[in-house]
C-alpha cells in the first residue's frame, strides 16, 4: 500500500480523507492545515493523524494529495516533489500557467508522478459514453450552479468551466486556435457569469457556459458529430445517444426515417450504454496508485492540467 497524507482539510479535503482511509491502496497517514483550530477539530470528529508541520508529514508519505486553496497549490507541490514525493492535485492545478509548467518540469527532475484532479473524467456517465465521442463538430456545455461563497476567490472560468475545458480537449483531437468570450460580475470581484466560444484547428467548434449565481444546478455536455447527437447530464449520470445511418430499402413500421433535401434516406435510431455507478473522486485517487505502482501513465496528467488552465486563462483574458 500506498503511504498517503492530505494537505487541506476544508470542505473537499475531509472527503479525500475519509476516501483514502477507506482504500485498499493507500494507508492514509495524515494531514496538516495550516488552521490549526480547524486541524485539531477535524483530528477530534474524524481521528485522522494531525501532523502540524508540513515537513514531518512530507517526509512520511509516497504520495501528497493537496486540497489547499488554489493559491497555495504550487508551494505544497514544490515542497513534495522536491522530496521525491509523487502529487495528486486538486483542479485547477495552480494559479498560474508558469507555475503549472514549471511543476510539470519538476515531475521531470525527481522523477515523480502527479495527477490533477478533473474529477468530471470519471463521472459514470462520461465515462459511458466517451469511446463513442469521435471527432465532434460542435460541443455545447452548461455549467450552472447556485450561488456558494467557497470557491469565488477565482474567477468562474477557473472554479467550474474548468471541468467542462478538460472534458472537451479530451476527446477533441486538435488544438485550439482561437478563443472569444465574455465574463460578467454580479456578485464577486471576479466574474460569475462566463460564455466562451473554442475554435480548433480541424473545424470543431465548443460553446461553453459557466454561471455560479443560477437558480438550479446544471452540468450538461451535448456532443455532434457526423451521423450521432450524444447528450451528458454529469449531475443526474444520464445519457443520451442518437445515432443515424443508411435507411433500410424496406423500413418497418416503428422506424424513424427523415429524408433530406438531396433525397438521402437516414434511419434514426438510440442507444443506452450502461452506466456504472461508482465513486468518482475516490476512482480517481485509485486509479492515480495504479499508475504509480504499474509505472503507468496517469490519466489526467500534469501536461493535461495545464493545457487546460492555459485555455481557461485566454479565455479570461478575453474578458
Amino acid at each position: 500500500m500506498l503511504k498517503v497524507g492530505v494537505l487541506g482539510a476544508g470542505h473537499l479535503g475531509k472527503i479525500h480523507l475519509r476516501l483514502l482511509n477507506q482504500s485498499e491502496e493507500y494507508e492514509l497517514k495524515g494531514f496538516h492545515d495550516p488552521d490549526e483550530i480547524q486541524a485539531k477539530n477535524v483530528q477530534q470528529e474524524f481521528g485522522y493523524t494531525y501532523f502540524e508541520n508540513i515537513n514531518d508529514l512530507i517526509n512520511s508519505v509516497d504520495v501528497v494529495d493537496i486540497v489547499t486553496p488554489t493559491l497555495s497549490h504550487y508551494e505544497c507541490a514544490k515542497k513534495a516533489m522536491e522530496k521525491g514525493k509523487h502529487i495528486f492535485i486538486e483542479k485547477p492545478i495552480t494559479n498560474t500557467l508558469e507555475e503549472a509548467e514549471e511543476l510539470v518540469a519538476l515531475k521531470t527532475k525527481y522523477n515523480v508522478k502527479g495527477q490533477v484532479g478533473h474529477v468530471e473524467r470519471f463521472n459514470p456517465a462520461f465515462l459511458a459514453v466517451k469511446s463513442k465521442i469521435k471527432n465532434p463538430m460542435f460541443i455545447e456545455t452548461h455549467r450552472l450552479a447556485e450561488f456558494n461563497p467557497r470557491g469565488t476567490d477565482v474567477p468562474v472560468v477557473l472554479d467550474l468551466m474548468i471541468h467542462d475545458i478538460d472534458a472537451i480537449l479530451s476527446v477533441v483531437p486538435s488544438h485550439v486556435k482561437n478563443i472569444n468570450a465574455s465574463g460578467v460580475s454580479v456578485i464577486s470581484n471576479s466574474p460569475d457569469i462566463a460564455n466562451a466560444r473554442l475554435e480548433f484547428e480541424n473545424g470543431c467548434v465548443a460553446n461553453l457556459t459557466s454561471s455560479r449565481i443560477s437558480l438550479k444546478n446544471m452540468r450538461k455536455s451535448r456532443f455532434f458529430q457526423r451521423d450521432t447527437y450524444i447528450s451528458v447530464d454529469f449531475l443526474d449520470k444520464k445519457v443520451e445517444v442518437v445515432k443515424m445511418k443508411d435507411a433500410p430499402d424496406q423500413p418497418g413500421d416503428f422506424d424513424m426515417i427523415l429524408q433530406n433535401a438531396e433525397g438521402e434516406k437516414k434511419q434514426i435510431y438510440f442507444e443506452n450504454p450502461e452506466i456504472e455507478p461508482n465513486n468518482a473522486i475516490l476512482d480517481e485517487l485509485e486509479t492515480f496508485a495504479y499508475a504509480i505502482n504499474n509505472n503507468t501513465e496517469p490519466v489526467v496528467t500534469l501536461e493535461q492540467g495545464t493545457e487546460a488552465l492555459r485555455v481557461a486563462h485566454h479565455i479570461i483574458a478575453s474578458f
